[in-house]
């Protein structure tokens, strides 16, 4: 009766000791495989991270991009009122020549005082534009301002879209690498 207890107690023994060995063994095999396990994890961690950030910059981008394309856009109808207020302006002035010839070849006081008058009337009315034709103006260089500034924040979101593919493609080289 001893003999079976004395066996079973010796295997338990021999066989714990045994594990104990194997669990030394495996321990730096083991302590590796975990350890590169939590590396892939932060790295795809890393990787998400870097995913939606791309994304979200992608989309600050398509935005940006719109509210650029706006201000170029009100800038070139600025640009476009401007234009017509001086070929009216010019138009104006070639009318004032004409009316002033004419009336210099009129032939009789009536036709010279309905000359005049079209010459006032064309001059006031050039003068009634000069404020609008300086207002425009004024919105015009706002309006380049206002672009500028949209453009610079469009210019900063494409260096940081290009940072971020920069760093991800380093990344994506070091882990290759590593391998």
């Amino acid at each position: 009766m001893l003999r079976p207890s004395v066996l079973a107690l010796s295997l338990l023994l021999f066989s714990s000791s045994t594990l104990g060995q194997a669990a030394q063994t495996e321990s730096p095999t083991l302590q590796a495989l975990l350890a590169e396990i939590r590396q892939l994890r932060q790295d795809l961690q890393t990787s998400a991270i870097a995913a939606r950030r791309a994304q979200i910059l992608t989309y600050r981008l398509h935005v940006q991009e719109a509210a650029v394309a706006r201000a170029s856009q009100r800038l070139d109808e600025a640009k476009s009122s401007i234009e017509q207020l001086r070929v009216g302006r010019k138009y104006q002035e070639f009318r004032i020549k004409q009316y002033e010839n004419m009336k210099d070849q009129a032939e009789n006081a009536v036709q010279r005082h309905q000359f005049e008058d079209a010459i006032t009337e064309l001059k006031a009315q050039m003068e009634a534009s000069v404020p609008e034709e300086q207002e425009a103006q004024m919105r015009e260089i706002e309006l380049e301002e206002q672009s500028r500034i949209e453009q610079a924040k469009l210019d900063q979101l494409q260096n940081e879209l290009d940072r971020l593919d920069q760093a991800v493609m380093n990344a994506a080289l070091h882990t290759s690498g590593a391998h």
